[in-house]
């Protein structure tokens, strides 16, 4: 279970959220818990779940290791400040930075060359689902996204399923429409790298 706190907390409401939080799911054993707060507030909170089984993600980062690439943060400093997983590909990033299946798939390897465990976001938006065409997007997603990946380097990857429609709008994704998205994620995930590395990453 990934939480993403969009550009939302002060470090300081972030070390106040994690006292509160911690003794909620220290006895959670059923799935890991990923918490994904802004860049500013990373260090404060790796250092409040440190000792528990919270992990610390970011919410974005570059391809490059280093470079002049102003405002942007690369890989091997998310994975020395404690982080442990990163979002790529998010609906938003898509959206409002004009991110494409080629920016998530070099994120995607950058993040795992770093160490890090992509969490690569697919879905469909109302205007996509409204037209049929929830499936062949989240082919494109998949197919354009982690092309070029070998079956071990997917089988260390989270496919996230996000229905844009269902975001801050009030609708809700039934757990049958979750399901029908995973099965044609999983059965992409079986064609393209195996049933092994299908088994991972849901």
């Amino acid at each position: 279970m990934a939480g993403n706190w969009k550009m939302y907390k002060t470090a300081a409401e972030t070390t106040a959220f994690f006292d509160k939080f911690r003794g909620l799911v220290e006895r959670s054993g059923h799935c890991e818990i990923v918490i994904c707060p802004p860049f500013t507030n990373l260090p404060a909170a790796v250092a409040a779940a440190q000792g528990t089984r919270i992990a610390v993600g970011a919410q974005n980062m570059f391809w490059a290791k280093e470079g002049a690439y102003t405002g942007e943060v690369c890989g091997p400093m998310l994975r020395s400040l404690g982080c442990s997983h990163v979002i790529v590909g998010h609906s938003e990033r898509r959206q409002y930075f004009s991110e494409t299946n080629e920016t998530v798939l070099k994120k995607t390897l950058a993040g795992l060359d770093a160490g890090l465990t992509p969490i690569v976001c697919v879905g469909e938006t109302l205007e996509h689902r409204e037209a049929g065409q929830t499936e062949s997007v989240l082919l494109d997603h998949c197919q354009n996204g982690t092309a070029g990946l070998t079956a071990e380097q997917f089988a260390k990857i989270l496919i996230a399923y996000e229905p844009v429609w269902a975001i801050g709008t009030g609708k809700t994704a039934t757990p049958e429409i979750a399901a029908d998205a995973h099965r044609v994620i999983r059965a992409y995930a079986r064609n393209a790298f195996g049933q092994e590395a299908a088994n991972h990453g849901f």
